[in-house]
């Protein structure tokens, strides 16, 4: 069994999510009556986060307050403002000041950092808490959730080495075809240890086709640093993003028959 960590999650919800077609934040449409990015905040109940970022940025101040009434206490939930989106690996890094701006004693123990996106209403509570063991596994350094597609088309591939480690994620627009052939396709969720993170994160650029700071880029700076990567398996419906009305009214078809007996 992996060592018990502390885990600081950091929650990606700053994006417009302009084909949604709304001028509410995508984060905050409803998936059975809750905004998606509080099912997203349940789904952390199995990993008692010693805090929780969520990283705002369009709507931000709805969002401060949907998010701040309605989060359970033991999320210990703050807010980090990312004022310009330059990419996952840019809101994380804004995620991670507010974590280290605080000087108490819970955030000094933080040793692993969880990042999931918000609009990803579907995780379960055992997915997530089954991603910090496999990260927090002796001789691992980091953990990727992904599922099986046979069709992955615009999602990011997931190569491996031959032992199963991930090496890196590629993304669709700037994979070979070869890597667009891969079935293996990443879900967003990341887990990493909190030593290594920041240097990582340094080592990012955006050199890719959005010229964003990929958070995925992470994975390949840890791997070509002699780190093992895990894999971590989830159904494609529990790790289905939610980014236009139709996905939304999948997702909620989807908790409303996960629901029924």
């Amino acid at each position: 069994m992996p060592a018990a960590s502390t885990v600081a999650v950091i929650v990606l919800a700053a994006g417009a999510g302009t084909r949604m077609k709304s001028s509410l934040p995508k984060p905050l449409h409803p998936v059975c009556g809750t905004p998606m990015v509080m099912h997203v905040v349940g789904a952390l109940a199995d990993i008692a986060p010693a805090v929780t970022v969520v990283v705002v940025g369009h709507g931000a101040d709805q969002m401060r307050e949907v998010v701040a009434d309605a989060a359970p206490d033991w999320a210990h939930v703050r807010f980090a403002h990312q004022h310009e989106q330059r990419g996952t690996g840019h809101a994380t890094v804004i995620g991670l000041s507010a974590i280290e701006g605080d000087h108490d004693a819970i955030a000094a123990q933080v040793d692993t950092v969880m990042v999931v996106p918000g609009d990803t209403p579907l995780l379960r509570a055992r997915t997530l808490a089954a991603l910090v063991d496999a990260a927090t596994a002796p001789g691992m350094s980091a953990a990727v959730l992904m599922s099986t597609l046979d069709d992955p088309t615009g999602y990011g591939r997931v190569v491996r080495d031959e032992r199963g480690d991930v090496v890196r994620i590629v993304e669709h627009r700037d994979a070979t075809d070869d890597e667009r052939a891969i079935r293996e396709w990443n879900a967003g969720v990341y887990v990493v240890r909190r030593d290594l993170l920041d240097d990582a994160l340094a080592r990012t650029d955006t050199d890719n086709a959005q010229g964003e700071y990929y958070l995925t880029d992470v994975i390949a700076v840890l791997a070509a640093q002699g780190h093992r990567v895990a894999a971590v398996y989830a159904a494609a419906d529990e790790v289905a993003g939610v980014n236009d009305p139709d996905q939304l009214a999948a997702a909620e078809a989807a908790m409303i028959q996960r629901a029924t007996p």
